[in-house]
């Protein structure tokens, strides 16, 4: 499935636009297999980003490439500060 109008530039500024804040992170693992996990975007750079998980005991990978994003195996939603 390609996706209209969605270019690694984008997906930079958006995850820049998020750095500090709180995110829902949710994984895409493969075979109808997902993880979700409540987490801060601590860690912005060329090439990939890093989030903190809010759950010590998380053992996950927590550094992502920006085309991961893009091709659907990794998806950020901002997360209601009371929530």
């Amino acid at each position: 499935m390609i996706k209209v109008n969605t270019t690694i530039n984008a997906i930079k500024e958006t995850i820049n636009a998020l750095n500090q804040k709180p995110v829902t992170v949710k994984l895409n693992l493969g075979r109808n297999k997902y993880v979700t996990f409540p987490a801060t975007l601590n860690g912005i750079y060329p090439s990939l980003f890093t989030v903190s998980p809010d759950d010590k005991s998380f053992l996950g990978k927590t550094a992502y490439s920006y085309s991961e994003i893009l091709c659907g195996r990794v998806k950020i939603a901002v997360r209601d500060k009371d929530a």
